[in-house]
C-alpha cells in the first residue's frame, strides 16, 4: 500500500502550494512508523486517506493525502504537518 502512488496530476500543485516534492512525499509514505488514517478525518467525500510520516530529507513530519480509486492510488496533496498531525504521529511513536 502506498508504494506506487501516481503523482502525475498533482505534483506541481503540491510543490507550488506547499513546497513539498513528490520524492519527499514518497519518503513520508515509506516511513515504517507512518500513521494511516482511513478515511481522512478532513475528507468531504470519504475517499481520501491521510498518511502522516517522517521525511528525512527535510527533517519533518509530513501529511500526505492519497485517493484510492479502484486500486489505483493517486497522490492528491502533501504539506508539513500541523500540530494536530504531529501529535498523532508522535503519540504513535510513544506507543511503539
Amino acid at each position: 500500500m502506498f508504494t506506487n502512488v501516481d503523482w502525475s496530476e498533482r505534483d506541481a500543485y503540491m510543490f507550488t502550494r506547499h513546497g513539498i516534492t513528490t520524492s519527499q512525499a514518497e519518503e513520508a509514505l515509506a516511513d515504517p512508523e507512518r500513521v494511516v488514517i482511513n478515511p481522512d478525518y478532513a475528507s468531504k467525500s470519504g475517499q481520501s486517506v491521510r498518511i502522516i510520516g517522517y521525511a528525512p530529507s527535510v527533517d519533518a513530519v509530513l501529511t500526505i493525502i492519497v485517493v484510492n480509486d479502484n486500486g489505483h492510488e493517486y497522490g492528491a496533496n502533501g504539506w508539513a504537518s500541523n500540530q494536530r498531525d504531529q501529535n498523532i504521529y508522535h503519540q504513535k511513536e510513544q506507543e511503539s
